[in-house]
């Protein structure tokens, strides 16, 4: 590299592999189980260690259980169910899935969770307008910072609803509040808290499979159930029937369920990442301390703020706020000034009621939903990944001053 030569471009986001998860890769392969076997079987019971619940399902992606959770908890057609207006889409879809539908909440301006006391009064409202519809509530942990889930189960429970927790960014996540079958409040990792909760193992997320998810439940029947719809209805689980010594070819299918399965090839990556997965954690966390140091105090400038000082936030995302009164450029030119200077950046999210499917289908309105359409203007998502050095760290923080204090006003 010359004198001249511009530094590596710095990627949104990147999954941290080391030699150790491309060995058991290659373990997996060589033992001739390429499908879901004893890998899976070994990935869920340590999940569900990890986090504190009964059951841990592996399934092939996020969605795939957030369907599953959705079907399992009996969501059919026409219901309702409450889901914050900030999220991915998937978290709704899944709700569509069901022929149901969603009921879109508005979110905290601070944390951009769900705001409970707009759901609680939607709640009413409907208790009201359309008794009896609405069935569940899906909060979202936005970026691994847990949700206000007393209040949440407070809701839920005066309006017998079910609660499937969108723990897509929130593994290691915890809170201190109760949870579904124990009324007493303690420190809880999210994973045992609602009815059922669901975590993803995207190639970007906190710990990667490349695809996957895990479905976690203390419910023995929410978790028969997932277990019989991942793998096509069928009463017993295929890898089971090719390794017990009674005959393996009969089988029953009980119900028309999906393909939905995790493969064993996914979940030796998984086990390897479960295993380092809080010291992933500790560097995400030491990249958001050196951020909010450098942040701090900024006047165009507005760090995350914790909503409890003793969450611990598995920092999926670093969500920095522009305070655009006081820069001459909106959000997207200040995006595109960071990745001038080889930083890549990303929003989270593009609040629902802004896509063209949901906006028509359900008649949306940006004044609907006043927070999310403010905040959504002047949001931007740095990187925040184990692999990035503290150089790394300091070019991306000397690229948001540099950009900030040239468009200062």
């Amino acid at each position: 590299m010359n004198s001249t030569s511009q530094p590596p471009f710095i990627p949104f986001a990147r999954p941290c592999i080391g030699d150790e998860e491309i060995d058991a890769v290659a373990e997996a392969m060589r033992s001739g189980w390429l499908t879901t076997g004893p890998r899976t079987k070994a990935f869920e019971d340590a999940f569900a260690a990890a986090v504190g619940a009964r059951h841990a399902l592996a399934v092939s992606s996020a969605t795939a259980g957030l369907h599953l959770a959705v079907e399992a908890i009996g969501i059919g057609p026409d219901d309702l169910v409450a889901v914050p207006v900030w999220t991915f889409t998937s978290t709704a879809e899944v709700v569509r899935y069901m022929g149901a539908h969603p009921v879109f909440i508005d979110v905290e301006p601070d944390t951009l969770n769900l705001d409970v006391a707009a759901f609680a009064r939607r709640a009413a409202e409907l208790a009201r307008s359309h008794p009896g519809r609405l069935k569940a509530v899906m909060p979202v942990h936005l970026g691994g910072q847990a949700c206000e889930m007393d209040a949440v189960l407070d809701v839920a429970g005066e309006f017998g609803l079910k609660v499937v927790e969108d723990a897509a960014h929130a593994f290691p996540s915890t809170t201190t509040c109760r949870s579904v079958g124990d009324p007493e409040k303690r420190r809880r990792t999210v994973g045992s808290i609602g009815h059922a909760s669901v975590f993803s193992f995207y190639a970007t997320k906190t710990i990667a499979t490349g695809e996957g998810g895990m479905v976690t439940t203390d419910d023995d029947a929410i978790a028969a159930r997932v277990r019989t719809m991942r793998l096509h209805g069928i009463s017993r689980d295929v890898w089971n029937r090719y390794t017990d010594t009674k005959p393996s070819w009969y089988y029953e299918v009980v119900a028309p369920g999906f393909k939905y399965n995790l493969t064993d090839v996914a979940s030796s990556i998984g086990l390897v990442q479960l295993k380092r997965a809080m010291d992933l954690r500790q560097r995400r966390w030491d990249i958001a301390r050196a951020y909010d140091a450098a942040f701090h105090g900024h006047p165009a400038l507005a760090a995350p703020v914790p909503r409890h000082a003793d969450d611990e936030n598995a920092q999926h995302l670093y969500v920095l706020r522009l305070n655009l009164d006081r820069l001459d450029i909106d959000r997207d030119r200040f995006i595109a000034e960071l990745t001038a200077r080889g930083i890549g950046c990303s929003v989270h999210f593009i609040p629902l009621h802004l896509h063209p499917y949901w906006r028509d289908r359900y008649g949306l309105a940006p004044s609907d939903f006043p927070v999310a359409t403010r905040e959504f203007a002047r949001v931007i998502s740095l990187p925040i990944y184990p692999d990035m050095d503290d150089g790394m760290v300091q070019r991306v923080i000397d690229a948001v001053l540099d950009v900030a204090g040239q468009h200062g006003r």
